[in-house]
């Protein structure tokens, strides 16, 4: 089964990522209910991802900011773009996992590198024709056997047993996460609050999509 086009970029290096009015636009004004007719989710060819389009309406203070003479809709158009993950992403995916758990001070570093060294399982959604405006979503699974040794790992599962209050769940989540661990994966979900709810359903396909063909490529894992 053929995996998800990915669109490379030319970028020369990692850089920060800063929402501009625009990303800021579509990342606050996208929880509008729009049915399910206004939306289409179409398969990118060769060099492109899948994409999911949107149309937003913009809010006052960007109205106000357009040029009288210049005719406006009170539309911002945005599709939704879903690209493998890369390592030009660094910033953009630790920003969004800041708060992944809680105020913790961890290896967040290390666990955004695990996320970006396996291309294969996992998605990013930005927005066609401005993705260097930023990443509004980030979906992955590590599997913890495979990354057990790693220090940001050790103390995601440790955040867990900790925050996990009663005895008979510790007990079946430390199997889980130990004895269990070959074939348990930790999905790592994060996104722009009032993303569109109906980007979910094909991210999570995707990345179920994902782990299969991982595993049949690497049975092992």
């Amino acid at each position: 089964m053929p995996r998800r086009p990915v669109r490379l970029s030319s970028w020369p290096k990692p850089r920060p990522c800063m929402f501009s009015s625009y990303g800021r636009s579509v990342a606050r004004l996208s929880s509008a209910y729009v049915p399910k007719s206004e939306f289409h989710t179409s398969a990118g060819s060769s060099s492109e991802g899948r994409r999911i389009h949107k149309e937003i309406p913009k809010d006052d203070n960007e109205v106000s900011k357009s040029s009288d003479d210049e005719e406006f809709d009170g539309i911002v158009q945005a599709d939704f773009v879903f690209f493998d993950p890369k390592f030009d992403d660094f910033h953009c995916v630790k920003m969004l996992l800041q708060t992944y758990l809680d105020d913790k001070e961890w290896d967040l570093s290390g666990f955004v590198d695990l996320i970006l060294t396996q291309p294969t399982v996992g998605t990013v959604v930005k927005v066609e024709d401005a993705e260097d405006e930023g990443i509004f979503a980030v979906v992955s699974a590590l599997n913890l056997e495979r990354y057990k040794d790693h220090k940001s790992m050790k103390e995601v599962k440790d955040y867990l047993l900790d925050v996990c209050r009663k005895p008979d769940i510790v007990k079946k989540l430390n199997g889980l996460i130990y004895q269990q661990a070959h074939g348990v994966g930790l999905l790592v979900s994060q996104r722009v609050v009032n993303l569109p709810p109906q980007l979910l359903p094909p991210l999570y396909n995707g990345l179920f999509d994902e782990i299969s063909w991982a595993t049949e490529d690497e049975p092992d894992r």
